[in-house]
């Protein structure tokens, strides 16, 4: 069995808006090359703990560590540009579909042509390259957020609900390209999902946070058939804890 390496460490780490706190951590842990899943209620932190993964925000309190270095502001351009997030609803620029895709690329100077065709062909927009980014289904939006995320070749993918309200084909086909990025690339994936399906069918591991803070963290198996916590096991059932 590989040993776990700490790709991430969040140690009494807080975050706060005014005086609401949304984040309240012990200690989390996100391994290198795995695919963690955090679920819960609405409202539990799941999506500002995303943005702090991505230095989108910083701390309130405690240590946000990034390779063993604790970040802080500002976060370094070769670090930030290692991290990249699909929201839930992708803002896409005006412009075509290849043109929003090959964004990432044109910002680092990248050679663009081959390497937005290839991702393209791979979310099944090939055929979709000049159509207006704007006017595309929800599915095909998600598909393009998606191929401008990976085009880049992050080593960290936060992906914030990528399938919600989407349908079969889609949902399918972004559960594959995310399992082909960690397999042939090792891409440390952090997804946000409601679907406590989807998070059995992809995750190594999956975290229930509830009111801001982690219930449980386990592997995947472990978390849905012999959770620890009641609360946890509450939550598998589908019962309301919250």
């Amino acid at each position: 069995m590989r040993l776990a390496v700490s790709l991430y460490r969040l140690e009494n780490l807080c975050k706060s808006y005014d005086t609401r706190t949304v984040l309240d951590l012990n200690a989390l842990d996100v391994h290198e090359g795995e695919i963690l899943a955090l679920v819960g209620p609405s409202g539990a932190g799941k999506s500002t703990l995303l943005r702090l993964l991505n230095f989108l925000e910083a701390p309130t309190s405690g240590t946000l560590a990034y390779r063993g270095q604790t970040i802080a502001s500002p976060v370094p351009l070769d670090v930030r540009r290692q991290v990249t997030t699909v929201f839930q609803r992708p803002l896409l620029l005006r412009g075509s579909v290849a043109e929003n895709v090959a964004y990432g690329l044109r910002l680092r100077g990248a050679h663009v042509n081959a390497n937005v065709a290839q991702m393209l062909e791979r979310v099944g927009l090939q055929d979709m390259a000049a159509a207006p980014a704007r006017k595309l289904s929800g599915g095909e939006m998600q598909r393009v957020a998606l191929a401008r995320a990976l085009v880049i070749e992050p080593r960290v993918l936060l992906l914030d609900e990528p399938t919600a309200n989407l349908d079969p084909y889609n949902v399918t086909l972004i559960e594959e390209i995310v399992r082909e990025q960690n397999r042939a690339r090792g891409v440390t994936i952090v997804v946000v999902t409601h679907n406590i399906f989807q998070a059995k069918r992809l995750a190594h591991r999956v975290g229930l946070l509830l009111n801001g803070q982690l219930v449980e963290i386990a592997d995947t198996r472990t978390f849905f058939e012999a959770p620890q916590d009641p609360r946890t096991a509450a939550f598998v059932r589908g019962e309301l804890v919250y």
